[in-house]
Parts: structure tokens; sequence; C-alpha cells
């Protein structure tokens, strides 16, 4: 046995750093936490100082053992979990649960896989730092009670099955804050004026920087300049730069391989994790811009190899970020003069754009000369203005141009980075080729992308790198946000174009408000939102929120007392919960939307148990015997914008749509979804085929193709219950005993099966305990 064990996180790590190290090193996996908080609502003893009970998970036991075995035998564990909080707390977390001695045990971080940093930690070796599991058993404390203590809240008084979490809702709120600022903006209409002078390659765009409302006055202006002339009034040419961005923090990692690469943001942890533990990366959950001195020597010595020396300039950079350890490193390559790697396309895409941003930090700034004239019309005062700019050294963009979330107008001939402006002199007179007047109309703010949310969340102080990602896939498991495209609507808009001294008028068509991969709240995360935001403001408070991660920074600097903080939090928080239970309303989100036009009785539309809802008239009583109409939302439709005239196009199923082997066909929407009714047979219909658009003949096909599917599935029927059948499902062979699915025991065979065997089993299922969600202890008073 070797004198020494070495704990990491994972097994790649654990392959890759076993490499490095010599026979006196074991190197084992921990496969990330080995141990959590217990499941009940005892877990934390909040009248003891908040102390926690935790539990090894059965899928963790043999890990515990073997590891418990492995260092009794060493004479020295080190621990190497990763080098943020929670990597910390995994250090904690298995000194206690291996019962492990102060003398024989050593912690040792580093912020890349290779060979000199993992012999220099060994070198470097110190303590657990306490102060770092502190602010991380204080991030998991507070997170837990807030959800075990809301979520009961949410069941009552919204809907069952609910959760809400701090740093979750207060995504959900913005989100839904940009949505309904979306919704109400009410986009104003302008001209905007635009020539073109010049001919083939001499060709130019000059802009007027006014624009017109009203269509008669840019249509005055155009007439103005029918025999008007245009002369150059001034030329301004001077020297312009562009500096680089700074190497990748986990933010702008996520940011930029979301607008670059199209990945989600859990998708570039996952690449970016695996890139890590192969030796290729820095630590990848880092606030950081920071680069070692090693690493900069090593990209000048790149860059001067590559590139020549007049591309490299040092820079060093300062992290702006709150909280944010200096001592940690921006995240780059482990090996700068590795351009590319070997691994799949993810991880070769991934890699190249880290390598190229943090090579990028390191070269000299882009030079450009940039030109403005302005141009002069005879007849009106205004002047036009064209701009060119020509680079005249590319420095760091031979490499690396960072993207941005703006959403700008895109006009055709000057989009180009790089926009030269034929030769011009002060007072030459130019050749109008067109004058046009193009109707261009504001825009509401941004949805949220995954990206752009979480450059929010960073600028707002929210959560910090190992949170993010989480935050975001959250959200969206719980159906409180959705990530979608959305079709565009047409919309017309008028130009008016002066050539060869004559104005043509023309309306054009353009698609508007089309939305690739943004997020957008469901009607349930809408209503849970309102609801935290009337009854608990400070979970949903961005300021708060924010304090609240400067306080885990101050516990991890040894600041503050986590349990005095906790408490300042918990106590009134506590108090609002009771109150909020025994005094609120039940919330739904209801919106009243007008009258039938036919009864004349009230039509609205809430969330229900199953969803949101329209109703038509009221709940039936004993003077008003009549029961309401339902009908459920379709996909894209909401709560909150849905319109009386789409809500009664939804009353307009059940429609019967044709006969089919002498039985109607009737489709309508159920709690599922919609879908055909066909001699007591439900089919359901496919995403993205409209209800109301299904004829005879598309129903006689979506049956058939059921039918057809229905019997690869089928074993065996019975003759003495229709209702009973042995089915192929996706987890094998199952007996469908009416609404009842019966598991086949090993040693039966399926197609041997009798229907008195099949009803035996289906009785000795009913009897049998039912595994179930665990129910919370109920509070001791």
């Amino acid at each position: 046995m070797a004198k020494n064990l070495l704990i990491v996180e994972s097994p790649a790590k654990a392959k890759t750093i076993e490499g490095y190290l010599g026979k006196d090193f074991t190197v084992k996996s921990s496969y990330g936490h080995i141990r959590d908080l217990i499941k009940s609502e005892d877990a934390i003893d909040i009248a003891h100082n908040f102390e926690q009970k935790y539990e090894v998970p059965a899928d963790k036991k043999q890990v515990v053992s073997d590891l418990k075995k492995l260092a009794k035998e060493a004479d020295m564990v080190w621990l190497a979990s990763d080098e943020d909080r929670e990597g910390e707390a995994i250090s904690w977390h298995l000194f206690e649960t291996l019962g492990l001695k102060d003398a024989t045990t050593k912690r040792i971080v580093f912020h890349e896989i290779t060979k000199p940093a993992i012999m220099k930690a060994i070198e470097n070796p110190r303590k657990i730092d306490y102060n770092l599991v502190n602010a991380q058993q204080a991030r998991r404390v507070l997170d837990r009670l807030v959800g075990f203590e809301l979520s009961p809240v949410l069941w009552k008084k919204v809907k069952p099955s609910l959760s809400a979490g701090r740093v979750q809702s207060v995504a959900v709120r913005l989100i839904v804050d940009r949505e309904r600022e979306v919704n109400k903006f009410i986009s104003e209409a302008a001209f905007k004026i635009v020539a073109i002078f010049g001919k083939g390659k001499e060709a130019f765009k000059a802009e007027l920087s006014e624009r017109w409302a009203k269509q008669e006055d840019a249509e005055k202006f155009l007439q103005d300049c029918i025999n008007a002339d245009f002369d150059v009034k001034s030329l301004d040419t001077r020297p312009a730069k562009r500096s680089p961005a700074a190497p990748f923090t986990t933010s702008t990692l996520q940011q930029e391989a979301s607008r670059k690469l199209g990945f989600s943001v859990s998708r570039t942890m996952t690449v970016a994790q695996k890139l890590y533990e192969s030796g290729h990366i820095s630590y990848m959950r880092t606030d950081s811009v920071n680069l070692s001195d090693t690493a900069l020597n090593a990209a000048a010595d790149e860059i001067t190899s590559a590139y020549g020396d007049k591309y490299y300039q040092h820079r060093k950079y300062k992290t702006k970020s709150a909280g944010a350890q200096e001592a940690h490193e921006a995240i780059r390559p482990t090996y700068f003069n590795h351009h590319t790697i070997d691994g799949d396309n993810s991880e070769k895409r991934l890699y190249e754009l880290i390598w190229k941003r943090a090579i990028a930090s390191q070269m000299s700034e882009a030079q450009f000369e940039k030109t403005t004239a302005k141009i002069s019309i005879s007849t009106r005062k205004e002047e036009l203005v064209a701009n060119g700019e020509v680079m005249k050294f590319d420095g760091f963009l031979k490499v690396y141009l960072e993207s941005n979330d703006e959403e700008e107008e895109t006009d055709t001939l000057t989009d180009s980075e790089d926009t030269m402006l034929p030769p011009l002199t002060k007072g030459q007179r130019l050749a109008l080729q067109e004058l046009s007047a193009t109707e261009r109309f504001s825009r509401p703010p941004a949805r949220y992308t995954e990206a752009s949310l979480v450059k929010k969340l960073e600028e707002l102080g929210i959560g910090r790198p190992s949170t993010y990602a989480p935050t975001i896939s959250t959200i969206q498991n719980r159906g409180y946000v959705v990530k979608e495209e959305r079709e565009g609507k047409q919309r017309a808009y008028r130009v008016l174009t002066l050539k060869g001294g004559n104005i043509v008028k023309e309306e054009k068509i353009e698609n508007t408000g089309a939305e690739k991969n943004k997020l957008f709240p469901t009607d349930i995360g809408a209503v849970v939102n309102d609801f935290l935001v009337n009854h608990f403001e400070g979970i949903v408070d961005f300021n708060f929120t924010a304090s609240v991660e400067k306080q885990f920074d101050e516990i991890a600097q040894g600041l503050m007392e986590w349990t005095k903080m906790i408490r300042t939090f918990y106590d009134p928080f506590h108090e609002n919960v009771e109150s909020t239970i025994k005094t609120a309303d039940k919330a739904t989100g209801e919106r009243d939307l007008g009258l039938h036009p036919v009864s004349g009785k009230k039509v609205s539309v809430r969330i229900g148990r199953y969803g949101p809802f329209v109703q038509v008239g009221d709940n039936a009583t004993e003077e008003e015997p009549e029961k309401p109409l339902y009908a459920s939302l379709r996909n894209g439709q909401s709560i909150e914008t849905i319109s009386i005239e789409d809500a009664l196009e939804l009353f307009k199923l059940p429609k019967k749509v044709g006969i089919f082997e002498d039985k109607d066909m009737t489709v309508a929407i159920g709690k599922f979804g919609p879908y055909i009714r066909h001699n007591s047979v439900f089919v359901s219909l496919p995403k993205g085929i409209d209800p109301l658009d299904v004829t005879e003949e598309g129903a006689i096909e979506l049956i058939l193709e059921k039918r057809k599917k229905d019997a690869e599935k089928l074993i065996k029927a019975f003759d003495e219950d229709p209702t009973v059948k042995i089915l192929n499902g996706r987890w094998g062979p199952y007996i469908e005993f009416g609404k009842q699915n019966v598991k086949i025991p090993k040693d039966k065979q399926p197609l041997d099966l009798t229907f008195e065997e099949c009803k035996a089993l289906a009785a000795a299922d009913e009897k049998a305990p039912k595994k179930g969600a665990k129910k919370f202890a109920k509070k001791k008073k």
C-alpha cells in the first residue's frame, strides 16, 4: 500500500493526477459530495444554533467504505478537492466522515492539473480553511431553510408540488419583469434618411442624424433634395484603437460560449469541467481576470514566437466584481503553445475559444484610422454624415474578436467591420445616386438569453461562479421559465425613395418579434413571482440578495460569524412564513377578460391545478346551478396577454372532424394537451399541429398510426376482459390491468401468463406498499 492517499472529486481528475505522482501515492475520487443534509425537516436544528444532521446517501456508502479503508492504511491523507468554497466543504466532509486526524491530513489546492502545479501544491500544503467551509455551510443552510419553509406556503396558496429557492426566485423575477416590459412596450415609428453617393467601388453611404415621425416631413425632405447640391463640408480623420477583452471568468465564458458556439450555460460548464480534469485549462469556476506570472510569460513566448514581437503587449487586468478572489486565476489554457487539443467537437471548440481569449488579452491593440465626412445640402439646413474606418494594424484581432448581445438593426451597404470611404476632399461636389426614407420602429428591451441573464445576475452581485449554471437549469426544470423559439409577426413598413429625380412610395413587409433561445416566464412562474413579491419582498429583492452574497464573502474572510448571519435572516423570515400561511389569499393570477358576447357571462382566465385555463360563467351555486365552461390555454398563450377573442376561440373545441368506421372523431384539448377521441380511444396530437386545423383525413391517418404502434406494443390480450393486456413498455413487458400497471416477475414469461395469473399479480401488487414522497415530520412546538 502507498504511503500517501490523495483524494480528488472526480475519477477523470484522479486519472490525470495519478500519472504525475510516483508509486508513493494512491489517487482516488470521492465522486463529488460524499454526504448531504438529511431530507427531513429536522436536518437543521434551529433552536441549537443551526446544527446540521448529515447522511451518506446510499450510492456513496461503498465509496466512503473504500476511502475509509485506504485512509487507515495510509501514513498521510491529502485532500485535493476543488479550490472554491464548495471544494473546501467537500474536504471538510471527507475529514469528518472518514474520521481523519489533523496530524495525518493535509489540504492542497491547485488552479490547473499539470505536473508543476500538482508538485508545487504538495510542497505547500495547508489545513482546511474553516472560514470557507462556514461560508459554504451558511449558503447551504440558508437555502435549505428558505426552500423548506417557502415551498409549503406555495403548495397551500398557489398550487401543490411547487418549490421556491432564494437565488432562483430572483432570476425568475428578472425574467418576469422583462417580459412585462416587452408586453407593455409601445413601438414608435420614425423615418430614417440614408443617402448613397458615387457608383461601384466608389459608392458610400451617409445618414441624417434626425428622424421624422411623420411621413409628410420625410417626403418634404426628399422633395427638397430633388435639385439640391451635395458638397463635402468637412473631413475629420483621426487615429483610433481597440483593446482586447480580459481573459475569461466563469460568467464571461458562459456568455461568449452562448454567443459564439450556441452552448447553453450548463453545457459550457460540463465541457469546461472535462477540459479542466484532462489538464487542458485552469479551474473553470472563477470570478478573477488575473493571470499568474508563469501564465503571462508563457503567453508572451507564444505570441512572439507565432506572430512576432509587434503583436505582444503585456497587460495586468483588475477584477471588477465584488467578492472576487485575486489569488485565483482567470480561465486559461494550461499550455499556451497548444493551439488546439484532442477531444470531441465540443471540447475542441470551447478550448479554442478559451485559448484565443487568453492569448488575445496579451496582444497589441488594433489600430484604425477613422474618417468622418459632413455633407451639406444646398436646399436644407440639415447635414448628412458618412463614417469610414480603415484598419492599419490588426493586433489582437488577428486572433479574436469579442461578441456582444446587442441586436442592432443592420443595413446592407456598410455592415462590414472595415468600412472604407473613397478619397474625398473638402468642397467636393458629390453625385447622389439614391436618397431613401425608411420607416423604422423602436424596439422593446431584449428578452434574456441564458448568457445575458448570467451577465445581469453578475452585475447585480447575485450568485457566484458556482451558482449561475445550476440556477438557470433549476428555474427551467421547475417549469417557471421556458427557453424556446417563437415566430415573429409580419409588419408593414413604408419606404420613400428618391432616384433619378422621382420619388417612389412603397409598402414592404418584414418579420418582427421573432425570438431564438430566449427565456420566457410561464404562467405559473409569473403567479409564483407575484406571490413572493407581495408577501416575501426580501427574498426576491435584488439588493437584499446581493447583500446576502456579500455576507457570505465576509464569512469566507473570517469577518462574520455564520450562525449570527443566519439568525438575523431566519427569525423575521420565519415569522413572515407563519403570518402568510394564516392571512394570505390564494394566488391564481385571475384576470377578467370581459363578458361573453352571446350569454353575457363573465369570461376570466387563471391558473388551476393542471395549468392555465379560461372559464365562462361563475362557479355553480344553489341559485345558479349551471356549471361554468372551461378550456385550457394552448402553447404560447399566457393569462397575462390572452385577449377575449382568443379565449373564446378555445371553446370551439371539442370539435367533430368527421366519421371513421361509423364512429365520430372529435378533436379536444385535455390536461395533457390536444387529442382526437374515436371509439373511446384517445390519440394525442403531435407537437406543432393546431387542433383547430385537424381535418378528417388527418385524423384518420393519426388513428391508424396509433393502432399500428399499439399492435407492435401488444404482447397478449384476453377475451375474459379486454381491459387486461400484456404490453411492451419502455422498461420491458408489463400487465395493464384496467388503470393499474403491474410489473411482471423475472421468473415469468409474459406470453405464457394466463388471465388468472395476471389477476393474481394485480391483486398482490395492489396490496404491496407503494414508494411515495417522504412526508416531513411536524415541527415540535
